[in-house]
């Protein structure tokens, strides 16, 4: 543990945003640990409790979670230039990962190579995730009626597939009830006093009066919804302008930018529709090459959500309308991945300033904390899921009345996937291990493993 320093530069932070950028492997789980690790654990800028109270927000929200609560923190760190640059940097090493994967993939089929070195890096994100399991639970669930709010969560989501909402909703209930119920099983939100005997930075620039409260009005909203929503729509005016109605550009302008206003639950939530869409409705790939493109997506950095550039590259490498392929396609991913995540900034940039007002407002504290216990549920079903379809060949889906789960054949136990992953958990949680020199040091493991045993 680190003492904070008294101030961070916004060129510091963007140095920090970057890193953070370049190692969000794993899905929302895995960024949210890291983020967690990076910026509670190691640098001390945001208290537990401002990052549970933010996750939380950003778990109402549609759209990526972690690329929100990247956002937000960079936001409390330094408005809005801060979250620009915080949200920004979160996902584009993905777009410049991803894009380079999808051209390979157009052009070669098949990636053998990438295919070798992610072998060894999902091994290690899965240790990542179970990481992020320990260290938000152990904040997060402070007594009895948390711990059966988290659980309840994993149960509905993992074996009853209750829709992501419900179980939030029913978490904010439980809270607002609860508060009457049993007051002592809900935190009280910080005091000034405690906020100025804090050793975390956003507290005590807070404490300190350095940083002021962000300007709530009418005025600003509407000045944020206006500026944010010309910026998302300019892009799809441009395409159907200059390529017509028809245009496989237009298309991907207004089904990706639709998607991106009701993907609550976060990419999970929303990867089956994509997926069904692209391959039925618009027939833009077959159904092998969306889950190549999901493969690619769950062991690059930045949200599971940019396999929505992937699904754009190739749409519109193969529907060109009159450009020379490669352009379109370039063209296609990039609108896409533009209308998917600008709509982040605007639910943090306009919800923000109104959540952090609330703080001191016991009842919707009260809310955010069964959220917060909940989202310990959520990361703990993604945290399964992902070791499942990690360590094992093949999962299928059983069904059982009310109950279904992802189960896996235990014959096809991937040894060599476990044996790293136990490997980097061990590194990380016993020896202290960096997060981005077992994440290299697994990478070479895995691709070694794979180029001598799997591939044979």
């Amino acid at each position: 543990m680190t003492i904070p320093a008294k101030s961070v530069s916004l060129r510091e932070a963007t140095r920090v945003w970057a890193k953070i950028g370049w190692l969000s492997f794993g899905g929302p789980a895995g960024q949210i640990a890291l983020m967690h690790r990076e910026l509670v654990e190691q640098r001390r800028w945001i208290s537990d409790a401002r990052f549970l109270h933010a996750l939380s927000y950003c778990m109402l929200l549609p759209g990526p979670e972690a690329q929100q609560l990247a956002i937000y923190i960079g936001w409390l760190m330094h408005r809005t230039r801060g979250g620009v640059i915080a949200g920004t940097l979160f996902v584009l090493p993905g777009i410049l990962v991803i894009g380079a994967l999808s051209w390979l993939y157009v052009t070669y089929q098949h990636l053998p190579a990438v295919t070798a070195v992610f072998f060894g890096l999902k091994a290690t994100i899965l240790a990542v995730v179970v990481e992020a399991v320990i260290r938000v639970g152990r904040r997060a669930l402070k007594n009895a009626l948390m711990l059966a709010i988290a659980i309840s969560a994993f149960l509905a989501l993992y074996f009853f597939k209750v829709p992501f909402p419900l179980v939030i909703l029913g978490a904010a209930l439980i809270g607002v009830v609860g508060l009457h119920w049993h007051p002592a099983s809900f935190p009280k939100p910080a005091s000034a006093a405690a906020l100025a005997q804090s050793d975390y930075l956003i507290d005590q620039r807070i404490a300190s009066g350095e940083l002021t409260p962000a300007t709530r009005s009418l005025r600003r909203s509407i000045v944020v919804i206006v500026v944010c929503g010309v910026l998302w729509a300019s892009p799809v005016i441009v395409a159907f302008l200059l390529f017509g109605g028809a245009s496989v550009f237009l298309q991907q302008g207004t089904f990706f930018g639709q998607a991106a206003l009701v993907t609550f639950g976060g990419a999970y939530a929303v990867l089956a529709y994509v997926a069904q869409r692209a391959v039925e409705t618009y027939a833009w790939l077959s159904p092998g090459e969306m889950l190549d493109g999901l493969a690619l997506a769950e062991t690059t950095p930045g949200p599971l959500i940019m396999v929505v550039q992937y699904v754009a590259f190739i749409a519109a490498f193969r529907h060109p309308g009159g450009l020379p392929p490669y352009v379109a396609a370039v063209i296609g991913s990039l609108l896409t991945t533009w209308v998917t995540f600008v709509p982040c900034f605007l639910w943090i940039f306009l919800g923000a300033p109104y959540v952090e007002s609330l703080r001191s407002n016991r009842i919707l504290s009260a809310a955010l904390s069964s959220i917060t216990a909940a989202v310990v549920g959520v990361i703990l079903n993604l945290s399964v899921w992902f070791a499942v379809h990690t360590i094992f060949r093949t999962v299928s889906q059983h069904v059982a009345g009310p109950i279904r789960v992802d189960l896996p054949a235990w014959r096809s136990l991937n040894l060599a996937a476990l044996g790293l992953s136990l490997a980097s958990l061990i590194a990380m949680l016993r020896f202290k291990a960096g997060m981005g020199r077992t994440l290299i040091a697994s990478s070479i493991a895995g691709a070694a493993i794979w180029a001598v045993f799997v591939r044979t």
